[in-house]
């Protein structure tokens, strides 16, 4: 008997993946629990175990081979007691049975014309084709095994100007339309030999994706408020310079450590605020999930503190260290990064002093923190030098309203301006 080996859904966000290696081969005996290949996904480079046991009797997906669809053969098993064909795989037969496991019979019909009523579409494409009022069963799709994609919708309202299009889509276009043209024609711009193509990964082609979808579908309106940090910097440093105890180590508590902790309890002061949109509902929360931007080489990741209004400072810093860590590895699991209900990008150890960043769905908002800058500011009519630095709130206005925002930001300021509230 033959069984299939599936590529198995990672990620929430996952779609494809890349087989970077595997770790068994043709003949191998394989029992469940052993890790057999190594799959690259929008996320992360993951291991996947076998459920079943026998010989793996042929790789149909081989290293390297990319953009393979969720749920895909990528390879068989023969049970043990089984035969292995002479070529070293199974039996045309059989394989054409474990692929039509897997192979919704509508693909056929799309293929060939017949009229069915179930589309075979990526979730994106529908999503797009919705908001275009494209009809995709007039569609022939040019994805893995006849599905229609992103590209292909665009392609059937290319000659019509978008419904949803906003000035924003002309300054940041999608990577498949943009304004330059497709691959080729932009590549005949340049004198060949003046440039090396990078191919996208998986995670690059997440963020083209998902950023593009947010700015298109996602209403955003920023808010920016300016924040005193000379007495959050001033016990930040008195507590890195305390030890608790005499086996232990001083911490090393980082101001975003603080800005962590302040939006945590700011949202559970203003609970209408700890909210994500969920199209026909917001769900509002009760712990302040905090998804915080950690930059790899190639991307990004947004790692997520689990009810950071109840943890300590030292805490919330030791494990934003160990997400950071996993992520830099590769090594984050989905649990590490699924949900939240806000998110901070902190740019200013790098010296941005303010930004407005793309909020990451369903979540309601994200913070923009920019770097702390010496500043001269005006008290009791006296010019006075203080420590500062702006945060800009990009919001979802269909999640929650400026005004809404605007307390909410002002509870963040009071927050971090009267740091001792942060540790009670």
């Amino acid at each position: 008997m033959s069984i299939s080996i599936l590529l198995p859904s990672l990620s929430p966000s996952m779609e494809t993946g890349n087989i970077v290696r595997w770790l068994k081969k043709e003949g191998d005996e394989v029992k469940i629990g052993d890790v057999i290949a190594e799959i690259e996904t929008d996320k992360a480079t993951m291991e996947i175990e076998a459920f079943d046991e026998g010989t793996l009797s042929r790789i149909m997906r081989p290293e390297g081979s990319l953009d393979v669809p969720v749920n895909e053969v990528i390879g068989m098993l023969t049970a043990l007691g089984g035969t292995i064909s002479d070529r070293g795989g199974v039996s045309d037969a059989a394989l054409s049975i474990a692929t039509a496991e897997i192979e919704p019979k509508m693909t056929g019909a799309i293929q060939t014309g017949a009229t069915t009523d179930r589309v075979f579409a990526s979730p994106l494409a529908k999503r797009i084709a919705s908001e275009e009022h494209v009809d995709l069963s007039g569609l022939v799709g040019s994805g893995p095994r006849g599905r229609i994609v992103r590209r292909d919708v665009e392609a059937s309202v290319s000659g019509r100007p978008s419904a949803h299009q906003t000035a924003v889509d002309e300054v940041l276009p999608e990577p498949a339309r943009t304004t330059f043209g497709n691959a080729e024609q932009v590549i005949r711009m340049y004198e060949p030999g003046s440039y090396d193509e990078i191919s996208l990964d998986g995670m690059r082609r997440t963020i083209a994706s998902k950023v593009v979808e947010a700015k298109r579908t996602v209403p955003h309106f920023y808010l920016s408020i300016d924040c005193d940090a000379d007495a959050l910097l001033k016990l930040r440093g008195e507590l890195n310079a305390t030890q608790m105890r005499a086996d232990a180590q001083a911490m090393k508590l980082t101001a975003n450590d603080f800005i962590v902790k302040a939006l945590a309890i700011s949202m559970q002061e203003c609970p209408e605020a700890n909210v994500v949109w969920a199209e026909d509902r917001v769900l509002r929360f009760k712990h302040s999930d905090i998804a915080v931007a950690v930059a790899v080489d190639g991307g990004l990741y947004i790692p997520v503190v689990r009810r950071a209004e109840t943890k300590s400072l030292s805490s919330i810093s030791s494990e934003i260290k160990m997400l950071a860590e996993r992520a830099r590895a590769g090594k984050l699991a989905p649990e590490d990064y699924r949900g939240g209900s806000a998110s901070i990008s902190n740019l200013g150890m790098y010296g941005v002093s303010n930004f407005q960043p793309i909020i990451n769905p369903p979540h309601a908002f994200i913070l923009g923190i920019g770097a702390v800058e010496e500043r001269l500011v005006s008290r009791n009519g006296q010019p006075t030098s203080i420590r500062a630095f702006t945060v800009t709130m990009s919001c979802d206005h269909r999640a929650m309203d400026g005004a809404l925002a605007a307390r909410l930001l002002a509870t963040f300021k009071a927050a971090v301006q009267n740091p001792m509230r942060i540790l009670v």
